[in-house]
């Protein structure tokens, strides 16, 4: 328990600004995303400024903002999700040449260590199965489509909310990203910048009449064999259900 309690007390910046990282050394950064499969199909989601949800004022949005755990039957739309993603990962601005993101949810020195997988379950005009935003290109790519992946998924969440989703957000964490600008005092910036991403997606869930829960309690190892992840330089780190709400 002392040793937990001194990671969350951890970050020597005064030393930082002494160290040698990859970036110091003009080691290039990592890719601002995963590459997609060449094969792997494509599906354009609605442009940000195209999509006419999500206008309900933040005092409000604020005031609803609960873990909801029941969704109804209803379907999210395409525009929805479009939404919920850009709120979530959506990139506003490339710069340096490609190098750097600002996004809709700040990250410690504009790293982004995160990826975004989604479990569709009912989103109209998507197929059931496993998907990767793209927020470069504003894309989902479908990852696998197979059956008893929703329920695999549910199981390795010990059975809570999956499989009722309209949809399921499960981000994984890639650490050379922002290992790559502050070496070992990284790993606590992650943990703070996830708490903003999934803060973000509960706010847009109530600008649209869904409802979020996040999920911290999962099996490891489970969650990244059925994300196919490896476990080491990336690896699952948080999930959320999301669905229309009564």
């Amino acid at each position: 328990m002392k040793q937990q309690r001194e990671f969350l007390k951890s970050g020597d910046w005064g030393a930082w600004g002494q160290m040698t990282t990859d970036q110091r050394r003009g080691v290039p950064p990592p890719p601002l995303e995963k590459s997609a499969r060449p094969d792997a199909p494509r599906i354009d989601l609605i442009p940000p400024d195209r999509m006419a949800v999500g206008a309900m004022p933040l005092i409000e949005t604020i005031r609803r903002r609960r873990s909801r755990r029941a969704y109804t039957a209803e379907s999210l739309s395409l525009e929805e999700l479009s939404f919920l993603l850009w709120a979530t990962q959506g990139v506003q601005k490339v710069m340096d040449s490609g190098r750097v993101s600002l996004r809709t949810v700040p990250s410690a020195g504009a790293r982004h260590p995160f990826e975004t997988y989604l479990l569709v379950n009912r989103v109209e005009g998507l197929t059931a199965g496993l998907y990767r935003y793209l927020p470069l290109e504003h894309q989902l790519c479908l990852v696998q489509a197979e059956d008893g992946l929703a329920e695999a998924i549910h199981a390795a969440c010990f059975r809570q909310y999956v499989t009722g989703s309209a949809a399921t957000f499960l981000w994984t964490a890639l650490p050379g990203r922002t290992e790559w600008r502050y070496a070992v005092l990284a790993h606590r910036v992650i943990l703070m910048d996830v708490g903003h991403v999934c803060q973000n997606l509960y706010l847009a869930c109530e600008a649209i009449g869904a409802g979020a829960c996040a999920i911290g309690a999962y099996d490891q190892a489970r969650l990244d064999e059925l994300l196919g992840v490896d476990g080491e330089d990336e690896f699952a780190i948080y999930v959320a259900t999301v669905g229309k709400i009564t």
